[in-house]
């Protein structure tokens, strides 16, 4: 059985000088602590996918991932725990005969069977998974339960949404922000806030401008039979595109980690956190207005 989970994760004030100048708190709703081998968002957005999996008598997983991916990880970590075979379709052909980065071999060592495949191939096969287990992927790689890439379906978003309930007394002057690379944890935040509370998203890919709009609309569709108005996703601190983190983003986050004694995730954490210092310095929240922060996970190892 998986671990239980440390629920719900724990809530901090960060007393920050650039917030404060610009009359704004900022607090850390600490999900990169939920669960040992499931951290952050994978966990809220896996355990109502694993519970359908068990209960649909499914005995393999099979899901989709770059070469670093922490959505592989989990998976292959929470179905080994469940003695589910699992199978990872990882962008890259390339990368097949090379030796493992650690991301890879963790996945491997938990009993992820890799299938690398071409872009073309890659995007094909994460189009016709769809939101659920598709016929033609189970065609070719056997029956499964077929999870999306970054696990962001409608199961998913309904399992984000309990982050909101785990925030006491949110009201007008609250928002409650996350990272966003496929939408479902910002879904489901948005879907699970009380009236007049908002959410905000910090896009961590290029390009995504009304792509991962849509996304989230969908999400919204399928998980809650409904849309919603009371979000929205700052594509402007990016960094420069998926995975990269430039010298000025890797500044702010060794200074955020040593001023605050937190561990700052590079490539999604810290461009949610250097969006909000940027946002605030620039008047674009209210006087009074009390960020939340979702750290979704942890670091890299070194």
């Amino acid at each position: 059985m998986l671990e239980p989970a440390l629920l719900p994760t724990p809530l901090v004030d960060c007393t920050d000088e650039a917030f404060a100048r610009a009359g704004v708190e900022l607090r850390l709703k600490r999900d990169d602590l939920l669960h040992p081998s499931v951290p952050g968002n994978k966990w809220r957005k896996l355990a109502p996918n694993l519970a359908a999996a068990v209960e649909q008598g499914h005995t393999r997983l099979l899901t989709f991932g770059g070469a670093y991916s922490t959505h592989l990880r989990a998976v292959a970590a929470a179905a080994g725990t469940l003695g589910l075979e699992s199978v990872g379709l990882v962008r890259g052909e390339e990368l097949a005969d090379r030796p493992r980065n650690w991301s890879l071999r963790a996945a491997e060592e938990s009993g992820m069977r890799l299938e690398f495949l071409t872009r073309a191939a890659y995007r094909e096969a994460t189009g016709r998974a769809g939101d659920g287990d598709g016929a033609e992927v189970q065609r070719r790689w056997g029956p499964c339960l077929a999870l999306p890439e970054g696990g962001s379906n409608a199961l998913a978003a309904v399992g984000a949404a309990a982050i909101p309930a785990e925030l006491p007394d949110l009201d007008g002057r609250d928002v409650v922000c996350c990272p966003v690379g496929t939408g479902g944890t910002l879904a489901g935040i948005a879907a699970g806030l009380p009236p007049g509370a908002r959410a905000l998203g910090v896009a961590v890919l290029r390009g995504g401008e009304g792509y991962l709009e849509a996304e989230v609309a969908r999400l919204h569709r399928a998980g809650f039979g409904r849309e919603f108005a009371n979000w929205r996703i700052d594509h402007g601190h990016h960094g420069g595109g998926y995975g990269k983190v430039p010298p000025e983003l890797a500044s702010f986050a060794g200074e955020f980690e040593r001023r605050h004694g937190i561990p700052v995730e590079r490539r999604y954490v810290a461009k949610l956190l250097a969006a909000l210092a940027d946002l605030a310095g620039a008047g674009a929240f209210p006087h009074g207005t009390r960020l939340t922060a979702v750290v979704t996970g942890l670091p890299d190892p070194e």
